[in-house]
């Protein structure tokens, strides 16, 4: 339980703070209007998974991952000095899809379940006993 409290602490100060290094220090232009929206430590710590997206449509959050690939070294190293863990993971970056399953979801129940219920929700009980 424990352990688990501190991967989350540390998932959290990664967010953090890739955050705040993306945004001012990587000067690459792909990466300007990424955001980081979630971080995954595995148990050891050796590896993360860190969740991004694209604000607007200016740069495709692909190209963006590139870009990040590019900066992990520097991203990495920034980290190190900046944060007192004893290791600093290695980085997969992927694109946070959770808008579009969101917006896909909603369309399927939209498909399936009208918005006006009215005809089957009259107020009586004609199916009871």
């Amino acid at each position: 339980m424990a352990h688990q409290r501190r991967i989350e602490r540390v998932n959290q100060l990664l967010k953090e703070e890739l955050s705040r290094l993306i945004r001012r220090a990587v000067k690459d232009p792909r990466v300007s209007p990424v955001t980081v929206t979630g971080v995954e430590t595995t148990e050891d710590l050796r590896h993360a998974t860190v969740y991004v997206r694209t604000l607007g449509d200016e740069v495709p959050v692909e190209e963006a991952i590139e870009g990040l690939r590019s900066a992990q070294g520097f991203l990495r190293g920034a980290l190190g000095r900046e944060l007192h863990l004893r290791r600093i993971p290695e980085f997969e970056w992927e694109a946070d899809r959770t808008l579009e399953r969101v917006a896909r979801i909603e369309a399927l129940l939209d498909e399936v379940m009208p918005e006006d219920d009215e005809e089957g929700d009259d107020g009586d009980d004609a199916g009871r006993e």
